[in-house]
């Protein structure tokens, strides 16, 4: 773990180096993560990803072990940042894979920062404020960080907002957001969520002209397939998996997702 500063701004930066491989040396994957949660949330997924490839991954300002920026920040902002970052930690270009809230930033990292992207994964994510929206009371549990702080009450409410397994393994729920994740301050938590306020990718799925690769829960509460295929749909060069599970799997069920994920990293580029 190091700290690195970009426009002010100071980010914890994890970098999990490529090691063994015999091939030929493969693109590394920025991670962009979740609300509200540090970039160990994502340590069950990077755990089942070979260690030829290279893995980096950063806490949002005011997350993790990122501290409170002075100003809130904003996805169209933000991602020109995280491009600068990148090119900071000497990467040409980056596999970008973004998870939930990550998957907006990610899909605005594409279209910001073409050049720097050569693929891109969106996993349990949608289109932002102009989305298929999930249950108003499944949202309503979105706006406060508490799951991220009490395991009791993740462990209550895990089935309703996250589906899939949760629904009568609520536990492992908790287990995953609270052994791995590391909280910041309750602002931080607000200005991710301001970070997203009024932006959405429909207008610009167009111009993701990367391949894509959409990975969504057939019983994901927060964000509904739906949204998935209409990515799909948007997204020129874009293929959809659908699996069975919910908004964690990616999560608790990395066995499955991560070779799926891996593969797509892997396939050689048309020329």
């Amino acid at each position: 773990m190091f700290e690195a500063t970009v426009r002010g701004r100071t980010l914890r930066v994890s970098i999990r180096r490529a090691t063994g491989g015999r091939g030929p040396a493969r693109t590394p994957l920025l991670l962009l993560n979740g609300i509200g949660a540090g970039l160990e949330l994502l340590q069950p997924f990077v755990d089942r990803l070979p260690r030829e490839l290279e893995v980096v991954r950063f806490d949002v300002p005011g997350i993790g072990g990122s501290p409170l920026p002075v100003l809130p920040y904003h996805m169209s902002t933000f991602a020109p940042l995280v491009g600068e970052l990148v090119t900071r930690l000497g990467y040409r270009e980056v596999d970008v894979m973004g998870f939930s809230w990550g998957g907006g930033l990610a899909q605005q990292f594409a279209v910001a920062q073409r050049r720097q992207t050569r693929r891109l994964v969106l996993a349990a994510t949608g289109t932002g404020s102009l989305m298929v929206p999930g249950r108003p009371q499944v949202l309503g549990r979105m706006l406060t960080p508490r799951r991220h702080r009490d395991p009791e009450y993740t462990r209550r409410i895990a089935g309703e907002i996250y589906g899939g397994t949760m629904r009568t393994h609520p536990e492992r729920a908790a287990d995953v957001l609270h052994a791995y994740t590391r909280t910041g301050p309750r602002r931080g938590y607000y200005y991710q969520l301001l970070a997203g306020a009024g932006w959405t990718s429909l207008p610009f799925l167009g111009l993701i002209r990367r391949p894509t690769l959409i990975v969504a829960g057939d019983d994901d509460p927060i964000v509904p397939v739906i949204n998935a295929k209409i990515m799909r749909r948007g997204i020129p060069n874009s293929r959809l998996h659908i699996y069975s599970g919910g908004h964690l799997a990616l999560l608790t069920e990395a066995d499955e997702l991560a070779p799926v994920i891996d593969g797509f990293l892997a396939e050689p580029d048309r020329s």
